[in-house]
């Protein structure tokens, strides 16, 4: 019994002579050393996978944020296939956003100057007399200033009508203003700074050659037409009281309640007959009549394919 305690102790001295050794102290610290570099080495692989993926990836957005198809959801998170650079963020979808809204506020702001300096280049005349013509009235003004448009306005049966010159710079608006009180047939005219710019005219639908102004001069522009009233009735109205009609055209929609119509008639003396017919009934309401800037053209006709 006591040399199996002598072996116990001897058995305990000898392992703590091993713990305490030099040897057995850097082999601890090697196994710690090398587990510490394991760990960093793992750490370091798992944040490169991390930095690898897309947080805008369908799989990683919350379903609340998705939009309500597929297609919609494609063109606001980009996918994570999708190798754009910084494209991927949506701070910079964001700034794409805001410098379209930037160009449209710029085009937006651009389109009122224009307005503007447009108003600022048109006086407004009133106490037209109704035998005045927009040839003549222009011919008054062109002395100021080159005359870009005149627009006669009102009913042609009416005693005074008003009207809006627009000239080619604000120089001949203001140089026409001295021209207030000046008698044009019967009346002295007003001129006043307009307060709106001319509606401009399609250009593509002005006259394009001599011809096409002497088939303006023939052609009237009818408008307030009964949506009930057809081509035929129009035609007879105007051939009763005018003359002969060469060409007509009869224009409406589903949104508005009457139509217009260009009429074109033979002879240039049917067409100021023609004006006078303005406030007279066609079916059941009172058309206005007057002089056409647009000609009638034929209408393109497009070859069969057999």
């Amino acid at each position: 019994m006591a040399a199996v305690a002598q072996n116990v102790v001897n058995s305990d001295d000898q392992f703590a002579k091993n713990c305490n050794s030099p040897t057995h102290n850097s082999e601890t610290d090697s196994k710690s050393s090398d587990s510490k570099a394991e760990f960093h080495k793992n750490i370091n692989e798992l944040a490169d996978i991390l930095s690898k993926l897309n947080p805008w990836a369908k799989e990683f957005v919350p379903s609340a944020y998705r939009q309500k198809n597929d297609q919609s959801f494609d063109n606001n998170f980009p996918s994570a296939n999708k190798n754009s650079g910084n494209d991927s963020f949506p701070n910079n979808r964001r700034r794409r956003s805001n410098v379209n809204q930037g160009r449209k506020r710029m085009n937006g702001r651009a389109f009122k100057a224009q307005r503007e300096e447009s108003i600022r280049r048109t006086v407004y005349v009133s106490d037209i007399d109704q035998h005045v013509t927009e040839e003549r009235l222009a011919a008054l003004f062109s002395g100021c200033g080159q005359v870009v448009d005149c627009r006669i306005c009102g009913d042609p049966h009416s005693v005074l009508r008003f009207a809006f010159v627009e000239f080619a710079d604000e120089h001949g608006a203001r140089a026409a203003l001295n021209l207030g009180g000046t008698m044009l047939g019967y009346y002295p005219v007003r001129v006043l700074p307009s307060k709106t710019a001319i509606l401009p005219v399609n250009p593509t639908f002005l006259p394009r050659s001599e011809d096409e102004r002497e088939m303006c001069a023939r052609t009237v522009y009818c408008t307030n037409i009964d949506k009930k009233v057809s081509q035929v009735d129009v035609k007879n109205f105007f051939e009763s009281t005018c003359g002969e009609v060469s060409r007509l055209r009869l224009l409406g929609d589903n949104v508005h309640s009457t139509r217009i119509a260009f009429v074109e008639f033979a002879m240039a003396e049917s067409a100021i007959l023609a004006l006078n017919c303005s406030g007279m009934i066609l079916g059941t309401q009172p058309i206005r009549v007057s002089p056409s800037k647009t000609p009638v053209r034929p209408r393109l006709t497009h070859p069969t394919s057999n």
